[in-house]
């Protein structure tokens, strides 16, 4: 196991990719927020869904879901057609000009990569990804942990509770 000092470094760094994550969305074009992004990546590698589906994979609440489809539907990236099962539900489902859209993205993301790390090895960018996606694999599916997993600090109030608990309960 790594020292402790280690893991708050490690903190520090993950910290900073928000900035890396930052300048990434710059090359987005303006009417496509890093949000919209993210709807159109998750309907691309999971495919048509409800809007419910696609609120559980964003882990976020619907009416911020609905914003953002509102959004991207506007645009044309997405479609939404009566559910077959369900017509009170809708299906989302990527466009032409969607998967266009997200081939553009990925070019420029890949360009922009490939211009920040132009003096990293080749060996350097892999081991990176190595260990993003250890990284990633040992967090699992956080949608899932997120509800199961108590926090630190929800740890430490059960203690203080049971504590508090087992003095009143000598103290009668």
């Amino acid at each position: 196991m790594a020292a402790q000092g280690q893991y708050q470094e490690l903190a520090r760094q993950l910290s900073a990719i928000g900035a890396v994550k930052r300048e990434l969305g710059r090359i987005l074009p303006h009417d496509c927020p890093p949000a919209s992004v993210g709807v159109l990546t998750i309907l691309d590698r999971y495919g048509e869904m409800r809007m419910s589906k696609l609120a559980e994979l964003l882990m976020i609440d619907m009416s911020v879901t609905s914003r953002h489809v509102a959004h991207i539907a506007e645009r044309g990236w997405i479609e939404r057609e009566p559910d077959p099962l369900d017509k009170r539900s809708r299906l989302l489902r990527l466009t032409t000009r969607g998967r266009e859209l997200l081939a553009e993205l990925s070019v420029r993301y890949t360009d922009s990569l490939a211009r920040y790390l132009d003096d990293w090895s080749d060996d350097d960018v892999g081991r990176l990804n190595e260990l993003l996606a250890k990284l990633h694999e040992s967090f699992g599916d956080c949608r899932t942990r997120a509800h199961q997993e108590p926090t630190r600090t929800d740890a430490a109030r059960t203690d203080v509770t049971r504590t508090e608990t087992t003095r009143t309960s000598a103290g009668r």
